[in-house]
């Protein structure tokens, strides 16, 4: 019998990913269920299972969850959503840290070229976007940030490597904007 096929395992499976409050890793299911050989085809079975159901059974950056079918979440909304919109400086940052994980705040400086006020890092932390993921171990040991599984849930990705390349964003348009036209304005300094 392949581990895909065991009725009991399944049921234990089922259980225990519906009770979890957060999405769980293989080793936090192993310690559940116990070594019964590899958990993975077995979970991908589950997985298989549930795709036409309401509910699905997902891996999002290593870890498994129930989730409600992206086709009906529509029905789960009783109130009014309220969008906060991210700054273009949050939206920047979050895509610094994304691509370039992990990664400091001077870096991210550097990068997007301005610097970064701490408001910016704190909101994306408070969206549970973001993660502190350990000092850099050069002198003054700056803290590094990550991304987080909630990321990788919100914006549908499996991993980092889902997130779109150079020629996606090409083919999107997102990179044939014409930079800012720079104003010529004469030196008006002090008297000569």
């Amino acid at each position: 019998m392949r581990d895909g096929d065991d009725p009991e395992l399944a049921r234990a499976l089922e259980a225990i990913l519906f009770a979890s409050e957060t999405p769980l890793s293989l080793a936090e299911i192993i310690r559940h269920v116990g070594e019964r050989g590899d958990l993975l085809p077995a979970l991908q079975a589950l997985s298989l299972s549930y795709a036409p159901r309401g509910i699905n059974l997902v891996e999002r950056g290593g870890r498994w969850q129930f989730q409600t079918a992206p086709d009906l979440a529509h029905h789960l909304r009783t109130t009014r959503e309220t969008v906060k919109k991210l700054s273009r400086a949050a939206v920047e940052t979050l895509a610094v840290i994304a691509y370039h994980e992990p990664v400091t705040r001077p870096e991210i400086e550097e990068i997007r070229g301005v610097a970064v006020s701490g408001g910016t890092i704190d909101v994306l932390m408070a969206a549970g976007w973001v993660r502190p993921a350990g000092r850099r171990e050069t002198p003054g040991r700056p803290l590094q940030y990550a991304t987080t599984p909630e990321f990788l849930a919100h914006f549908n990705l499996g991993s980092r490597r889902d997130l779109p390349g150079l020629a996606d964003l090409k083919a999107a348009g997102l990179l044939d904007r014409e930079p800012p036209r720079e104003l010529n304005l004469p030196f008006s300094g002090g008297s000569e």
